[in-house]
């Protein structure tokens, strides 16, 4: 009887397929692991003497809801340079995924209408699920790029918010500076909320960033710690935008997450004047590598930033090539867990070379249907 205990809202979707990968790997002998979306290296020396610090010092309580002032009021200075906004107001987050969950929570009604780019973050059909709201899908295929008409002739009355994921997972595709000054003034147009998930900001490799809330004073954005300074598991993120916005997402964080790990916060204040040009500059080498590995034999778009790529399988669906790779020790993940199209997998090369390389190798023996 405990089936019927089950609230509703979590029969609109399944467990994470990149957890299932995961599982999978867990129980393999030494596999070419290309399929984790988290940074090789490790948390910068002098972040995890900050976090060590930080405990000795007894900083483990629970913090401000909004954030430690270590914190907030440093990434306030750093957003009000970038963007001078009068009203700009930034909170800390549980994550960049708790800052989605909150932005979700406090923008979408039940039957409000979110417009996603296909294919999109595993996470976000599901949460606008989660929250009532109905996901709409905008075709990205073949090269991942956005088609403002298609955008605005999505727009319905129903039509709350647009979500922005640039630089992408999975693609690695980053959006034009066009596509993101024109998404950014059409949300603006029509009156619908704008949400810029920026967490792989730092890693670009052919141009420099570019936010919607540049041209957008309304733009909500989320970014973190995660992917720049490897401190996946340490739960620090961020968000920045209206205050009237960012005061809701706060009232809820004060009602669920409560606050991010306090000790992580004053680590992340460190973290803020800690370079990663090095780590950037070696994922663009490693891009490069995988592109050049396997473009001649896959239909590849190019990343451009992330540490992502996203090719076309060259036969089958995406899932049947995915399994044919995994028989041949190699884990990567089924683009249909990421879109509705199953015709393509992902590539982390967040790995070491070596890895990458071998990948390649069993990749180009799998490029022909065997």
């Amino acid at each position: 009887m405990t089936h019927a205990w089950i609230a509703q809202r979590t029969k609109a979707f399944d467990s994470s397929g990149i957890r299932k990968v995961f599982d999978l790997a867990a129980r393999m002998q030494d596999p070419i692991n290309l399929s984790i979306g988290q940074p090789d290296f490790n948390v910068p020396e002098p972040v995890q003497e900050a976090c060590i610090q930080a405990i000795r010092h007894g900083k483990n309580s629970y913090s401000l809801t909004q954030g430690s002032p270590i914190l907030r009021e440093k990434l306030q200075a750093q957003i009000d340079a970038e963007y001078g906004h009068g009203d700009r107001k930034v909170f800390v987050s549980s994550g960049t995924s708790g800052g989605l969950v909150l932005a979700m929570l406090s923008l979408v009604d039940p039957g409000d209408e979110v417009i996603l780019f296909d294919p999109y973050f595993v996470m976000y059909e599901p949460l606008v699920s989660l929250v009532g709201g109905r996901a709409v899908l905008i075709d990205t295929y073949p090269d991942f790029r956005i088609d403002l008409e298609r955008v605005a002739d999505a727009v319905t009355q129903r039509t709350k918010l647009i979500l922005l994921n640039s630089p992408a997972n999975p693609t690695g595709v980053t959006a034009t500076v066009d596509e993101i000054r024109g998404l950014a003034e059409l949300a603006q147009q029509r009156g619908i909320a704008l949400l810029s998930d920026e967490i792989y900001r730092a890693f670009l490799y052919d141009e420099p960033f570019d936010s919607p809330a540049r041209y957008n004073d309304q733009t909500i954005v989320i970014d973190g710690f995660s992917k720049s300074h490897a401190m996946t598991g340490w739960r620090v993120g961020f968000a920045h935008g209206p205050a009237a916005v960012i005061d809701t997402m706060v009232k809820i964080q004060q009602y669920s997450f409560v606050c991010a790990p306090h000790p992580a916060q004053w680590a992340a204040a460190t973290a803020l004047d800690v370079s990663i040009e090095d780590h950037v500059d070696a994922y663009r080498r490693k891009r490069d590598l995988l592109y050049e590995g396997l473009s001649d034999l896959y239909e590849l778009v190019k990343p451009g930033g992330a540490f992502y790529a996203f090719p076309k399988a060259p036969w089958g669906t995406g899932t049947e090539f995915v399994t044919a790779a995994i028989q041949n020790n190699l884990l990567i993940i089924p683009g249909g867990i990421f879109s509705r199209h199953d015709t393509h997998f992902r590539i982390s090369y967040a790995a070491a070379d070596s890895v990458i390389e071998r990948g390649i190798e069993v990749l180009r023996q799998l490029a022909t249907k065997p």
